[in-house]
């Protein structure tokens, strides 16, 4: 392809499993080992450098890895290894903020203006309330988009080190992608940066310390932090990007300053400990019954700006529908790493599994993803992990399925 680099919004195919309608609920028997560690190494001999998944019935529990976390070395992967999780950032954010509307310190349909009014001022601070942001239907631009402009602009970035206000102007100095609260929304990690200053403004601590607090001790997480250095802490995997063969070999990106993703993206966790916090959640241990029913309420969001295709979206987190029935989770992307996470309803069944390359599909002439063997078998996997079978295929699914966000540049 011969093109002008430009700033393109565009998704990361990464919630491999929604589908085009609920199928029918099937049974879900115990755990296959011997299937899940097939299906596991599948997905490595796809063509993914590096997997890793854990998968819980509510009764057992099943942790496995395929593939090199160093491509030149050949170091294997972990299960256990710290990764980091992305937009799976945003349901602890979410979290963590309907904590504070239990409490009476926010209200949910408020408007942002309200606390924070020299942030969003104006008419503008007063029609964005806070479900606006949680659910992305606020139409405020993505920060992204104007800070990876160029496939160079990857590595300038780098190291840079932003401020949450600074992302914030940013995007509200680009055009928004509609009025706010119209459907559908769009899907835009400013809102969850939004989300983060206003958690600091209402319990008077830094946003990093009122989640760890309030969300990851009361989860009982162990490997789950902001780092607060750009050095993954703990054991960990490289981080590759590919850029859909823009960046060829694919690059390793697992070292850069954090501060861009912050609330929107930026936790560093295990498999075992996503499932972990997920099932506290979908239990009631970490809301009351209420504000869970208000996270479950979903309203169309689009991908990105200019995108016609939506998915359905809640407060910090999304369903999928699998051939067993509807499970809860979200996705996560950021650079040289993905996340899927999804927990049944009752919280006893689920799948985490996290991957070190990105954008290793290819695109056609005209710029369109086309399905990689890796996309069917990480599907062929979280079927088996989350129902004990695996019936569909990547045609009979429908696709893009869900989505998160990084600023891909094309020529």
């Amino acid at each position: 392809m011969k093109r002008n680099l430009i700033a393109l919004l565009t998704a990361i195919i990464v919630g491999l499993v929604l589908l085009s309608s609920p199928g029918a609920a099937a049974q879900q028997p115990g755990l296959d080992r011997r299937e899940l560690r097939q299906s596991l190494n599948a997905v490595h001999e796809a063509g993914m450098y590096g997997t890793y998944s854990h998968v819980t019935d509510g009764r057992q529990s099943w942790k496995g890895a395929a593939g090199v976390a160093d491509v030149e070395t050949r170091r294997p992967v972990r299960p256990d290894m710290r990764h980091r999780i992305g937009s799976v950032t945003k349901t602890f954010t979410a979290t963590a903020v309907l904590r504070q509307v239990g409490r009476g310190a926010i209200e949910l349909d408020a408007p942002i203006g309200r606390y924070l009014p020299d942030l969003v001022p104006g008419e503008l601070g007063q029609r964005i309330t806070v479900r606006m942001l949680l659910n992305h239907t606020s139409h405020l631009a993505d920060y992204d988009s104007l800070i990876y402009t160029s496939i160079q602009s990857f590595e300038d970035n780098r190291f840079r080190t932003y401020r949450p206000r600074e992302l914030v102007d940013m995007a509200l100095g680009a055009p928004a992608t509609g009025q706010p609260g119209v459907l559908p929304g769009s899907y835009s990690n400013t809102n969850y940066i939004i989300a983060g200053l206003l958690l600091e403004k209402v319990t008077g601590v830094s946003a990093e310390r009122a989640i760890t607090d309030q969300v990851i001790r009361k989860a009982g997480l162990r490997h789950t932090s902001f780092p607060r250095t750009p050095v993954i802490p703990g054991p960990h995997s490289k981080a590759y990007l590919s850029l859909y063969g823009l960046i060829d070999p694919p690059k390793d990106f697992s070292v850069y300053d954090n501060s861009a993703p912050w609330t929107a993206g930026g936790l560093v966790s295990t498999m075992e400990d996503v499932n972990r916090f997920y099932r506290a959640l979908l239990r009631g241990e970490l809301l009351d019954a209420g504000l869970l029913a208000e996270m479950r309420k979903v309203v169309p969001v689009a991908p990105g700006a200019g995108v016609t295709d939506t998915f359905d979206y809640g407060l910090g987190i999304y369903p999928v529908d699998l051939p067993c029935g509807r499970f809860w989770g979200h996705s996560g992307g950021v650079i040289g790493m993905l996340t899927e996470a999804y927990t049944g309803p009752d919280g006893e069944r689920q799948v985490s599994i996290g991957f070190n390359l990105v954008g290793y599909q290819r695109l056609d002439e005209n710029g369109n993803i086309l399905p990689s063997p890796i996309d069917e078998a990480i599907l062929r996997h979280i079927e088996l992990a989350a129902c004990g079978t695996a019936g569909l295929s990547m045609t009979e699914a429908k696709r893009p399925f869900a989505f998160d966000r990084i600023q891909i540049p094309r020529r």
